[in-house]
C-alpha cells in the first residue's frame, strides 16, 4: 500500500533525528495511505543509542486525542543513527502484528514498513511506498 505524506513532516523528521545522536521517535497521525501530522515523543529506554521506546505519556495523550474525533495513530518513526532504514533484529522482537506503520530514518534513508501477522501470527515487516508531496 502506498502513504502519503508532505514533505514538510518527512524533513521535519529527518531534522529531528539528524540534531540527537540517539535514537529519536514520535507518532505518525493520520488515515489509511495518508500520515498527516506528527508527535514527537520523549526516547525513554534505557539504552537510547541502540534502542526507542515512546514516552507512554506521549502515546496516552494521541489515543485520548484519537478517541475525541483527533487524528488516529497510525504508527510511528524512529531513527537508527548507526544503522539503515529498515527494520532491525530489536524492532523485530518489539513489534505487535497490528498493521501499524513503522517509518525509519537513518541519515538521509527513509524507510516506511508495515508490522503486519504472517502465517504464524507473529510480525512481519513488509515494505510499504512511501509518497512524498
Amino acid at each position: 500500500m502506498s502513504h502519503e505524506i508532505a514533505s514538510s513532516l518527512l524533513d521535519r523528521i529527518t531534522a529531528l533525528a539528524a540534531a540527537e545522536p540517539h535514537e529519536v521517535c514520535g507518532l505518525l497521525l493520520g488515515e489509511a495511505g495518508r500520515i498527516d501530522a506528527i508527535m514527537p515523543a520523549a526516547n525513554v529506554a534505557p539504552d537510547p543509542a541502540r534502542h526507542f521506546e515512546l514516552d507512554p505519556a506521549t502515546l496516552i495523550a494521541a489515543h485520548r486525542r484519537a478517541r475525541a474525533r483527533g487524528p488516529a495513530v497510525i504508527g510511528h518513526y524512529h531513527s537508527h543513527p548507526s544503522g539503515v532504514a529498515q527494520p532491525s533484529a530489536t524492532d523485530l522482537a518489539c513489534a505487535a502484528p497490528d498493521g501499524s506503520l513503522w517509518l525509519i530514518v537513518a541519515g538521509s534513508d527513509v524507510g516506511l514498513w508495515s508490522a503486519l501477522p504472517d502465517a504464524d501470527g507473529r510480525v512481519h515487516f513488509v515494505p510499504a511506498t512511501l509518497c512524498v508531496l
